[in-house]
């Protein structure tokens, strides 16, 4: 029974993690790849594809706007860009399911495009904000509707667009993604400056298509009317799949947890840093890199060792925190299992995700006994033993998988509602538990 149709998940109590995993191709990646080769002049090979219900969204999208596109296998992927001026009106509303990534970097994409657009997701992410990025688009000359922030988003096309120099009012990888990809279609240089670090996959891959992107500091610019060439992308594991395992081996891996080939973009690793912060003994050798004569474009992937560890409560250097944004679910079950306090603040942002994931996460972890507190932008966690208890994971992926990492150490068995979602980013995920020494079943 696949993860898609499953819609709880029940997990007893474990005591050990152990074995060498490989996770997932890199989700953030296999987005963009997708996109940036369907507007490349030339073929594209992707391997390592993320063959998840997202990726596929987006595949299916650009398919829709008439980007040719072959799957010879699950992870390999074939596209012949239509080139910059190459896409065409779709028939219908473009279903985003629920990839906000999707949604918004499409917003970009579609934004100077002779034609008119529509994005629809599932519920979901038809509750998700969208003038983050609509904004700033319009200030580039862009026609775009939303409805009171949330989708539909109603993209008209025809619109020619000019440069802007942007500085975002919150870190947000999506939205500076969606900036840099509407600047390819805007006349002059557009600039856009982040307030804190985010993950940088877009400006590594525009290099590798060829494109000239120049970073400044916090600063990143792009000049429009560039010519995208086709090209080979290897998309790494992707961390934000690998963290569920990281953190189940600081807590229960007695004779170590190896995860193999898992991208380790500095960007998007401050998970390694806060457990090591906690005391938690992990070691990341990096493979050497390709030559590819890309130069810094390409991802560094490296084999993450992890061993047990005491965990010791911190509070989380708020730097850390865009560097993160995506693993603090399961960053609070290593929080529950730590001794001492743990707290969390600047991350706001993390109300807006697939859920409210500060209120959805506290409301999980008082459900298996642990004291926390729930804050504006974060939580205040006190360690303790985790019980058994039913969680709802309000669709929410992440959610889902991190609790399924609580029942290491349970003294009973957690139940885990409405975990269809995760076929979004990690299918495969409860096989893999099972392999690594989860006592996972999956119930319709």
């Amino acid at each position: 029974m696949s993860a898609a149709a499953a819609g709880r998940y029940l997990v007893r109590p474990t005591r050990s993690v152990r074995g060498e995993l490989i996770v997932p191709g890199d989700k953030s990646i296999s987005h963009r790849a997708l996109m940036l080769g369907g507007i490349a002049e030339g073929r594209s090979d992707i391997d390592g594809f993320l063959a998840s219900e997202d990726c596929l969204a987006t595949l299916a999208a650009l398919r829709a706007l008439g980007v040719r596109i072959e799957r010879p296998n699950e992870s390999r992927v074939h596209v012949y860009g239509a080139g910059r001026a190459g896409l065409r009106a779709a028939s219908g509303s473009l279903d985003m399911g629920n990839a906000g990534t999707a949604m918004r970097l499409f917003m970009g994409l579609l934004a100077g495009q002779p034609f008119d657009s529509t994005l629809v997701g599932d519920a979901s992410l038809m509750r998700r904000p969208m003038e983050r990025v609509a904004q700033p688009l319009r200030a580039m000359g862009a026609q775009i509707q939303t409805q009171q922030d949330r989708p539909p988003v109603q993209i008209g096309g025809g619109r020619a667009l000019h440069a802007i120099d942007y500085t975002m009012p919150m870190a947000s990888a999506q939205v500076k993604s969606a900036l840099l990809l509407a600047a390819l279609f805007a006349h002059g240089r557009s600039s856009v400056t982040e307030p804190a670090p985010t993950r940088d996959h877009t400006e590594r891959m525009l290099r590798s298509f060829g494109v000239s992107v120049r970073r400044d500091g916090a600063r990143v610019s792009v000049t429009g009317a560039a010519r995208l060439q086709g090209c080979q992308i290897e998309v790494p594991g992707d961390f934000s799949s690998a963290a569920f395992f990281i953190v189940a081996g600081c807590l229960a891996a007695t004779d170590g947890l190896t995860l193999r080939g898992v991208g380790v973009n500095p960007t998007r690793t401050g998970l390694l840093e806060m457990l090591r912060l906690m005391g938690a003994d992990i070691r990341v050798e990096l493979r050497a890199a390709p030559d590819s004569g890309r130069g810094d474009e390409a991802e560094p992937i490296a084999d993450i060792h992890v061993r047990a560890s005491a965990l010791q409560g911190i509070r989380v250097p708020e730097r850390l925190v865009p560097l993160a944004i995506d693993e603090f679910p399961v960053f609070f079950i290593a929080a529950a299992a730590a001794r001492g306090e743990t707290v969390v603040t600047g991350a706001a942002e993390l109300r807006v995700k697939e859920s409210d994931r500060l209120a959805v996460m506290a409301q999980g972890l008082k459900a298996v006994g642990i004291d926390c507190e729930l804050l504006a932008d974060g939580l205040r966690i006190q360690g303790g033993t985790v019980r058994g208890g039913r969680i709802d994971s309000h669709g929410d992926h992440r959610i889902a998988m991190a609790f399924a990492i609580a029942s290491l150490g349970a003294s009973q068995s957690i139940e885990i509602q409405d975990v269809a979602n995760v076929a979004t980013s990690f299918p495969g995920f409860p096989a893999l538990a099972r392999s690594a020494g989860l006592a996972l079943e999956e119930l319709a």
